[in-house]
């Protein structure tokens, strides 16, 4: 497994991606992503997930956004997480976490955050088996989440 960033070669292929049916409402498109990555180039790191030659995921961070209305309080973590329908269970998403959380780590970061849907079939038994735990924070009806690098 492997990270790549995109390129005006893999673009097309990255917007094609897409999850379940029933996590559309889970996790905005890839091409929503990209631009917020274009729109925030100093905090967004956008990347795509490859097994080998098959790309089956994408996965973007942000990096040392202002939290609330503290200017001071400048978070990292995962933004958005992607897997590709068909290649779901398989490990790709907590490769994706765990790379992630190693570029937070590099930079100086301590702690990672995500958000997620607090609903059935959400992915919050995903995040708390990668060790990330509820602030009691909510974001945009979210649950927020941390994990100590």
């Amino acid at each position: 497994m492997r990270l790549e960033k995109i390129t005006p070669e893999n673009y097309e292929a990255a917007l094609e991606l897409s999850v379940r049916p029933d996590q559309e409402d889970l996790v905005a498109p890839v091409v929503q992503s990209l631009a917020e990555a274009y729109v925030f180039p100093d905090h967004a790191w956008p990347r795509l997930i490859y097994d080998g030659d098959r790309l089956v995921g994408f996965l973007m961070a942000f990096l040392d956004i202002p939290w609330g209305d503290n200017p001071d309080d400048l978070r990292s973590g995962l933004w958005r997480l992607n897997i590709a329908a068909d290649a779901q269970g398989k490990g790709y998403g907590r490769f994706a976490t765990a790379a992630a959380c190693g570029e937070i780590r590099a930079r100086g970061g301590t702690q990672a955050y995500v958000t997620w849907e607090p609903r059935a079939g959400g992915p919050e038994e995903f995040y708390l088996k990668l060790g990330f735990r509820p602030t009691g924070e909510q974001s945009g009806g979210q649950t927020v989440g941390v994990l100590d690098l």
